[in-house]
C-alpha cells in the first residue's frame, strides 16, 4: 500500500509539473493563474498548494525535472564517453541544451534567471543554485572520466577545466535565451567553437 500510495502522489506531482509546464509555455508565466494548473492537472487547488506555495515553486520544481533528467542522460556518456575528447565534451553539453526546451520554453527561462537574480537567497535561487552546481560537477567527472582512460592529460586540472567548460555554456545558454530568434544549433555550434580550444590544450 505504501509503494502504491507514493507512486499515486508521483503521478500527481508529475501531472501538476506538466499541466504547469504546458500553461507557462502557452499562455506566458505571468498570466497563468494557480487555478488553471489545477483544472489542467485534473486535481484541487488545495491539492497544489499542498506541495508548492506559489508559481515560482512549480516553475524551480519544472526546472528541476529538467535538470535531473539531463543528469541522468549526462551519467551515461561518462560511463561509456566518445574516445575523442572534444567529442565527448560536445555530447555531454549538446544533451544538456537539446533538452532545455522540452518543459521550458525561453521565456520561462529568463522567468527563472530573473527570480534567482532577484532573491539568490529564496529557496528558488537556492535550489537553482544547486541544480546549477550538480551540472558543474558532472561536467568535471566527464574530464576525470577522460583522464582515467588515458585520453586527456592526468596533471590537467580537472575541476578547474569541467567548471570552465560549463560556466562557458552557462554564459552562451543565457545569451540563447535572451535572444528569442537563436536556435539551438546556432548555440551548440558556438559552444563547440569555444570548447575546442580548450579541450585541444589537454588532449593527448
Amino acid at each position: 500500500m505504501a509503494g502504491l500510495r507514493a507512486k499515486h502522489k508521483a503521478d500527481r506531482h508529475r501531472r501538476i509539473l506538466e499541466a504547469a509546464a504546458d500553461l507557462f509555455r502557452s499562455s506566458g508565466y505571468d498570466a497563468v493563474k494557480m487555478e488553471a494548473i489545477a483544472a489542467a492537472a485534473e486535481v484541487s487547488i488545495g491539492t497544489i498548494y499542498n506541495y508548492y506555495r506559489n508559481k515560482g515553486d512549480l516553475l524551480v520544481a519544472i526546472v528541476s525535472m529538467e535538470v535531473h533528467e539531463v543528469l541522468a542522460a549526462g551519467e551515461q556518456v561518462i560511463a561509456r564517453p566518445p574516445l575523442n575528447p572534444e567529442k565527448a565534451v560536445a555530447k555531454l553539453i549538446a544533451n544538456y541544451i537539446e533538452h532545455s526546451l522540452v518543459y521550458l520554453s525561453k521565456e520561462m527561462w529568463r522567468q527563472a534567471m530573473a527570480i534567482t537574480t532577484q532573491q539568490p537567497g529564496s529557496p528558488f535561487g537556492i535550489a537553482y543554485g544547486e541544480l546549477d552546481e550538480a551540472l558543474t560537477s558532472q561536467t568535471c567527472k566527464l574530464i576525470e572520466k577522460l583522464q582515467s582512460l588515458g585520453l586527456v592529460q592526468v596533471d590537467a586540472d580537472a575541476q578547474a577545466i569541467g567548471e570552465m567548460i560549463f560556466n562557458n555554456t552557462n554564459m552562451m545558454f543565457t545569451v540563447f535565451v535572451k535572444q528569442e530568434g537563436m536556435t539551438v544549433a546556432e548555440l551548440l555550434a558556438r559552444i563547440r567553437r569555444q570548447n575546442r580550444t580548450l579541450v585541444k590544450a589537454i588532449t593527448l
